[in-house]
């Protein structure tokens, strides 16, 4: 009988301390010792992500600068800005690359012809100027077509805007089908100047 107490009383004993190191352990080394490791941990290994994808960008970086020297030089072959000093400079420059982009679609202008062009004052200030050109054209279809992508896809870049175009039964050609017809086009082109080219002051700041 004594035997049996005393294995209870051993039991409780191992059962009393088993507790009291649980409580020792939540209450001294968990919270002092565990989560800070834990932490540690966790921190440790968000810095070794940073860390590797910081070392795949390095690795990309030749290829980066490589990419980025043909943008540079893709756009150094195609301005945005026209190069002329002034408005009015910019604005015979524009009539001229039109004459061009006409004379190519339409050789001694048998089937596209300019009507009319007339410069145009920009009323609002802008931060980077523009030279505009109230144009009147008069074409068959395809010449039409070869000269919006002529002034829009050239260099420096060019825009057509206000564009409006009427079908009529003008030929120019008396060899064309009288069917084929002919358009009556109207259009603004503009083009951008840097700001330091006749922009007002305050339109620069």
């Amino acid at each position: 009988m004594r035997d049996a107490i005393a294995d209870r009383d051993r039991w409780l004993a191992l059962g009393l301390l088993a507790a009291a190191l649980l409580g020792v352990y939540f209450l001294a080394i968990h919270p002092w010792w565990t989560v800070p490791m834990t932490e540690l941990g966790d921190r440790i290994e968000t810095l070794q992500e940073r860390d590797a994808r910081a070392r795949a960008t390095l690795a990309q970086a030749p290829e980066i600068r490589k990419r980025l020297a043909a943008v540079r030089a893709q756009s150094a072959r195609i301005p945005g800005f026209m190069n002329e000093a002034t408005p009015e400079l910019a604005t015979s420059a524009l009539i001229q690359r039109l004459e061009t982009a006409v004379l190519q679609a339409s050789p001694k202008n048998r089937s596209c012809a300019i009507q009319n062009r007339s410069p145009l004052t920009e009323t609002k200030q802008e931060r980077f100027p523009r030279a505009i050109v109230q144009v009147r054209l008069r074409c068959g279809t395809p010449e039409l077509a070869m000269v919006l992508h002529s002034l829009e896809s050239g260099s420096p870049r060019l825009f057509v805007d206000n564009l409006n175009v009427i079908s009529n039964r003008f030929v120019f050609n008396a060899e064309q089908s009288g069917n084929s017809g002919g358009l009556d086009v109207n259009f603004d082109l503009y083009g951008y100047l840097p700001a330091t080219a006749g922009a007002p002051a305050n339109a620069r700041r």
